[in-house]
This record gives structure tokens, sequence and C-alpha cells, in this order.
């Protein structure tokens, strides 16, 4: 490497890390090289590095509200056995997990016995909202 292009490559990532551009800043050497081999022009590899910003901006939301939902354990619907559980209303709950009734701002309550899983079925719905990109508190 060239001392012009150094000095391009450390004036870049400190504007990146004041742009708060993290993955750009720690991507875009690579992105570049492989822009550079496959002939990208300057907008295509520009594309890519915004790409892979909000990639893992997003997958970083996602983790901060599944920690922020304080969740006892992590519980999805395709775990849950309603073949041992029939008088639980699978289409219904597959329904919920959709998360329509959060824009209505609609209640569901759950009621039952113990051990009918209410609570996994709270949990579910609660990260399949999380995955919806809406913040839950369990």
């Amino acid at each position: 490497m060239t001392t012009p292009t150094t000095t391009r490559t450390v004036l870049l990532k400190h504007h990146l890390k004041a742009l708060t551009l993290p993955t750009v800043a720690t991507e875009c050497e690579k992105v570049a090289a492989r822009s550079a081999a496959a002939n990208v022009d300057h907008l295509g590899y520009l594309l890519q590095v915004c790409e892979w910003e909000l990639i893992e901006r997003e997958r970083k939301a996602a983790e901060r509200r599944l920690k922020a939902a304080r969740f006892p354990a992590p519980k999805t619907l395709a775990e849950f056995d309603f073949a041992a559980r029939p008088s639980v209303n699978k289409p219904l709950i597959l329904d919920l997990a959709r998360g329509d009734y959060l824009g209505k701002r609609e209640n569901v309550p759950l009621a039952g016995l113990s051990g009918t899983g209410k609570t996994h079925r709270a949990s579910a719905r609660a990260m399949a909202a999380c995955a919806q990109g809406k913040r839950v508190r369990f």
C-alpha cells in the first residue's frame, strides 16, 4: 500500500467513525477489493457497503430488543407441541403470531390450567413481535 492510500484509508475510517458507520468502516476495504475484481462501479460499491451497514444495524437492533424483553427462555411456536394440546386453536395462535392485534392495540389474554403452555405461547408471540421490530417486555 502506498503512503497516499494509507493516509486516505486512515482519514476515511476516521470520517466513518465520526458518522457512526462502524460496519462500513470495517468492511469498506474488503468490499472495495471485491468490487474492483468484479469491475463494479462506485455506485455499486456504495450500495454494497450501505447494505452491509443496514443489515448489521437491523441485526443489532433485534438483539437489543430480545435482550431488553428479558425472556426467561427463548421459545418459538415451531417448538410448541400442538398435538399434545389439542384444545389449543393452532390456526388462531399462528394468526396471533403475525401481530396484527398490536397495530390495533387489542389485548389478547391467556387463560387456562397450569401446564397448558400459556407461558410458551406468550413467549413465542413476544419473540415474533421482536422479530417484527416491536419492543416487548416479558
